[in-house]
């Protein structure tokens, strides 16, 4: 059986994330989102595989490039949407295969009770169905399924995951592939509806955190840097090469921490947490529930918690973040929100600066004060 994972999209509503990579290549647990997916494929015997790519397709195919796998990479020039995506594929494609989202978390288990069943859909109840295309079900298959509808007929959403063979193609019209599938639906075939066993997306960028939280439960112990033998180091924590852990340090697992780090003395690494390659935490800083991405300096006495930060930042000490709820502007929509707060890449923090339930954009400054900051920093703003 062939697999096709999209991953051509940005994923809008997870700026500042996506400005410099796509959603797909977000880094969660310390890998990009779309390594879970493939990995999923493989652990059912899934080599045949083929990523369409298309926004920043360079740092998709550079990944793929890396693996030991046989990937074949196509382009969408054009992000025109998820049928007019798969077209592109449609010429290498030979019979049955496998459609999956490169953005979205899929467990081995829920690809194995999808793939060799004809015409299918992996459906999975969400709290927030309207985010998604919402199904109907009626003796097992699908009755009805509508797009990001206003008011959600159930909470049973399609997770974006197909088993399909080539004869989806005839029914392609526009762009999308719920279209294509109501199509089919309304010429009388049957898509037989398969309930996903583990299956989460991270819609806006706080959900990242849910999602880290998830993919730490089964992270294996490894310890490849040095620890002093005055840090303390309890539960699952992955310390990768090159990295020190400071004396008086207390790290507790699930922990994730990559190469050539710095952290402590005298910090606090708190569960849920995982922190990338070249990071510095300066001393009496605590970190818990966040994603701290590669290159990025924490400095001394700051507390950083339910968040998630980019790349090359540089938070001065005494920054703090605290979990607060909200209501934000997300692509034009209202949002409900809680988490602390989500920093894009490059952002450049004050001392004493204080953020709650706000998402600070990339290359934004922001100078130090004891105001607290709760709503959206555009990018490449400057915040006296």
């Amino acid at each position: 059986m062939q697999a096709v994972i999209l991953a051509a999209g940005e994923g809008k509503r997870v700026r500042p994330l996506t400005w410099s990579r796509p959603k797909a290549m977000i880094p969660v647990a310390n890998r990009p989102i779309i390594a879970y997916t493939i990995d999923a494929l493989v652990k059912n015997g899934i080599r045949d595989i083929i990523v369409v790519v298309g926004y920043r397709k360079e740092q998709v195919t550079r990944f793929l490039n890396q693996l030991d796998l046989p990937i074949e990479v196509v382009v969408q020039e054009k992000q025109l949407g998820t049928a007019h995506a798969l077209l592109q594929a449609e010429a290498r494609i030979a019979g049955d295969f496998l459609l999956l989202p490169g953005d979205n978390y899929i467990d081995a288990q829920s690809v194995a009770k999808i793939k060799d069943i004809k015409n299918a859909i992996l459906v999975k109840e969400h709290p927030s169905p309207s985010n998604f295309g919402v199904v109907t079900i009626r003796d097992g298959q699908i009755d009805s399924i509508v797009e990001k509808p206003d008011h959600a007929p159930s909470f049973l959403v399609s997770t974006g995951i197909y088993s399909l063979n080539k004869d989806f193609f005839r029914y392609v019209r526009g762009n999308d592939i719920t279209d294509a599938i109501s199509c089919m639906i309304e010429a009388g075939t049957r898509i037989n509806a398969v309930t996903a066993d583990d299956w989460q997306d991270a819609i806006y960028p706080w959900d990242l955190l849910k999602l880290n939280l998830r993919l730490l439960k089964h992270l294996p112990a490894e310890r490849d840097g040095t620890s002093s033998r005055h840090a303390t180091i309890n539960g699952p924590v992955h310390i990768g090469k090159g990295t020190t852990i400071g004396p008086n340090t207390v790290i507790s697992g699930p922990v994730i921490i990559g190469n050539d780090c710095t952290i402590g003395p005298n910090c606090c690494i708190l569960p849920d947490t995982s922190i990338g390659s070249r990071v510095t935490i300066e001393p009496l800083s605590l970190i818990g529930n966040a994603i701290v991405m590669d290159d990025t300096t924490v400095s001394s006495h700051s507390r950083i918690v339910d968040s998630v930060i980019g790349e090359r930042c540089m938070l001065a000490d005494h920054t703090s973040t605290g979990t607060a709820g909200g209501i934000l502007d997300i692509e034009g929509a209202p949002t409900r929100s809680e988490f602390g707060a989500i920093l894009g890449d490059n952002v450049k923090s004050g001392s004493f600066s204080r953020f709650q339930n706000c998402i600070i954009g990339n290359n934004a400054t922001l100078e130090g004060n004891q105001t607290v900051i709760s709503r959206i920093i555009p990018d490449n703003s400057l915040v006296i």
